[in-house]
């Protein structure tokens, strides 16, 4: 069982209103004022709890069961954190008759500049995190900014006259939330780079393809032990292509052996690494993070792989230590002309395994995927069949709509995005 997206928000918003009410008189308890002190007091702690899981703790990704699912519920954290920061804005959170005292006490134009300081850089960073037009390599170093900006809203709590004290429920909440978002982000402004699991790689082999290309990097030093399936942060020496991004890690292996990468040029930055890595180039890499496994039990895998999504199933071919492949389907989802690797590379590891392997160059709506999806759900019945993809939206989807319609449950595939933004 892992943390939801939905549930969270939900028990923030109402163990947030829930607090900041039982602080309050009871007459004053539904009132506008009220509404808009328990908005404050729930944006503050979704801010907290998004700089708690910007910090990339492992025990956090265990809890969500992904980085990838992380990362969404640090984005909706963020959003309703300016939701309900709007809402504390737009009312006053006060009233006559409350007994309020500031716990640090500042001058009255330095509290309302906290206070103005915290709304405006907590919208410019929401509205950048969701503006796609944004490069990557911009937006990084504003949403650095993230981790200053709460220590402003923390401030903003401290010097506003409010009439919850520091020992009651509330304001332990409170305190305590404050101190868990500053602590993850001092970690992940000032520690990360030093204490994080990381190690340095060489580039040494380049293998180019249509668009494409497949590294192969071995460890400077020591290596980094990872799971097939999981994916890393790679940060190249170069110019231009110092900006960590994720790449799933196309291997499996021990930590001192190499690692592969299969490389799709797919934006500003994947075209330059396309055209630019050669043989000899240093990387630290930061890894391993992701969740995406077998299920263990099963009486039919589909996996359905589309694009450069193709290597986290090449990791698991690659897997000594493996099983169980007898009941595996392969659907390897690729453009003509732009398959990487080439199909007969991926067939001839598929068959050393045993997998099933379908090179599917159709749409997932066509009848050929459809009439072979049939027959797979029939022979392992709706509930026995779990799908495993990666892959773009839109063929995630289409997956999603063939289960449906053979009745396969829902919560029968895995998945990770790499949406991060």
């Amino acid at each position: 069982m892992h943390i939801k997206t939905a549930p969270l928000l939900a028990a923030l918003v109402a163990l947030g209103f829930l607090l900041v009410a039982y602080a309050l008189p009871p007459d004053t308890r539904l009132s506008m004022a009220a509404l808009s002190l328990g908005s404050g007091a729930v944006a503050l702690v979704m801010m907290a709890a998004a700089s708690v899981l910007g910090a990339r703790w492992p025990v956090v990704e265990s809890g969500f069961g992904g980085l990838d699912r992380v990362y969404e519920t640090h984005k909706w954290l963020g959003v309703w954190a300016l939701v309900f920061a709007s809402v504390h804005l737009l009312f006053k959170a006060g009233m006559p008759d409350w007994e309020t005292a500031a716990i640090i006490e500042l001058p009255a134009s330095t509290t309302r500049l906290v206070r103005q300081m915290s709304y405006v850089g907590l919208v410019v960073i929401v509205v950048l995190a969701l503006n796609r037009r944004i490069p990557y390599r911009n937006w990084r170093w504003w949403h650095k900014l993230s981790g200053p900006l709460f220590l402003v809203v923390v401030l903003h709590w401290l010097s506003f006259k409010t009439p919850i004290p520091l020992g009651s429920p509330a304001g332990v909440w409170l305190a305590g939330a404050s101190a868990l978002g500053i602590a993850g982000a001092l970690y992940k402004l000032v520690l990360y780079p030093f204490v994080s699991r990381h190690a340095a790689y060489r580039v040494t082999d380049v293998v180019p393809g249509p668009s494409a290309v497949r590294l192969v990097m071995s460890p400077v030093g020591g290596g980094i032990p990872h799971r097939a399936g999981q994916f890393a942060f790679i940060s190249f020496s170069a110019h231009g292509l110092r900006e960590p991004h994720p790449f799933t890690i196309a291997s499996a292996g021990a930590a001192t052996g190499p690692v592969q990468f299969v490389i799709r040029a797919l934006g500003d930055y994947t075209d330059r690494l396309v055209r630019e890595v050669r043989p000899g180039m240093t990387a630290e890499v930061h890894a391993p993070f992701g969740r995406f496994e077998r299920p263990r039990h099963a009486v039919r895998e589909v996996w359905v792989a589309g694009g450069v999504g193709l290597s986290p199933f090449i990791a698991w071919l690659d897997d000594p230590a493996a099983g169980h492949f007898d009941r595996v389907t392969l659907f390897n989802f690729q453009t003509p002309g732009r398959g990487f690797p080439a199909n007969e590379d991926v067939a001839a590891m598929a068959q050393r395994r045993g997998v099933d392997y379908v090179p599917m160059s159709t749409a997932v709506d066509a009848p050929a995927f459809r009439q072979l999806f049939a027959a797979l759900v029939e022979r392992a019945g709706p509930a026995g069949l779990q799908v495993c993809f990666c892959g773009p939206r839109g063929l995630l989807d289409g997956v999603r709509q063939a289960m449906a319609l053979h009745q396969v449950p829902p919560a029968n595939i895995r998945f990770e995005s790499f949406d991060f933004r």
